[in-house]
């Protein structure tokens, strides 16, 4: 049987929530790097630089610096995210005339993922901005472009309050959502490809595929999806930690700034640990959520 629409919201904003979690643990300092050298490309050598560099100043937890803000944006995101994807899909059903229970195509659920992402990115936003901040505060502090600041969660939160306002939390919102959305369908289309792949190869249905096709499915959507977006993400990153220092250009403005005065190759300053990073991360928030959700949804079988 069924569960309820409202419930099945529920356990797919659970579930979201759950992989989430499992994403930010499994790959937070390859992210600070990141962060740290879409903001810098031209001060470390590579992410292993970066990495050591880090870890030399300030210890491991400046590998971590920006953790409790990444848990909350994608404990938000995911949640958010995969409850979106739910109900997209029944908005995908209902205009294509399937009945409720009716199997999408994969094309089909990943357009449901890309529409999903315009909501999660409201959500992601401002948390976002908060975790960028925090990881590339120590650059902005020793290049001088920033005061010396506690470099906490609240202070960063009660800065933007004072000087840039509720509105100043969505610094970066259209890069974010011209980065979700193309992002989504590469993620949630690549996913579902290679679990159909996988379960045609195991000749089993797509949810006992097992936990390393989901894992390596996981990574490769997530693989495909920084692939096709970094450029943007990378503008996203320059935003939202620039903007510290007074009113930042818009995302077109940026974007071409850095693609004339520091080349294209900028754009993509950070990408190495991003697809290292990729596999477990992302190979963990689907095992998350799969598993979680299966958990939820076995409460409801007749």
């Amino acid at each position: 049987m069924a569960p309820h629409p409202v419930v099945q919201a529920i356990i797919d904003l659970s579930a979201g929530a759950v992989g989430g979690a499992a994403c930010v643990f499994s790959g937070q300092p390859l992210d600070t790097a990141k962060v740290k050298m879409q903001t810098f490309p031209t001060l470390y050598k590579g992410f292993i630089d970066c990495i050591t560099s880090t870890y030399n100043q300030v210890g491991l937890r400046g590998l971590y610096q920006g953790t409790t803000p990444a848990l909350v944006a994608n404990i938000a995101e995911n949640s958010v995210l995969f409850m979106s994807y739910g109900f997209c899909q029944q908005v995908i059903r209902f205009t294509s005339g399937l009945h409720s229970e009716a199997v999408l195509s994969d094309v089909q659920k990943a357009c449901a993922g890309s529409v999903a992402s315009i909501f999660s990115s409201l959500v992601l936003c401002p948390t976002e901005l908060v975790k960028c901040r925090l990881q590339a505060m120590y650059e902005m502090e020793a290049s001088g472009k920033i005061a010396k600041s506690q470099n906490t969660v609240w202070s960063v939160v009660k800065s933007i309050m004072r000087t840039e306002g509720a509105t100043g939390f969505f610094q970066g919102l259209t890069p974010t959502i011209a980065r979700e959305v193309p992002g989504y369908f590469c993620f949630f289309g690549a996913y579902e490809l290679c679990r159909t792949t996988f379960a045609d190869y195991m000749k089993c249905d797509k949810e006992d595929i097992g936990v390393a096709p989901i894992v390596f499915s996981g990574g490769l959507g997530g693989a495909c999806l920084w692939l096709v977006v970094y450029p943007m993400d990378c503008v996203k990153s320059r935003i939202q930690v620039m903007s510290m220092t007074g009113k930042q250009a818009g995302f077109f403005k940026t974007f071409t700034t850095i693609a004339r005065t520091e080349g294209v190759r900028a754009l993509y300053s950070g990408l190495t640990p991003t697809m290292i990073r990729t596999f477990p991360a992302n190979g963990a928030l689907f095992l998350g959520y799969e598993v979680s959700r299966k958990l939820m949804m076995k409460q409801f079988d007749s």
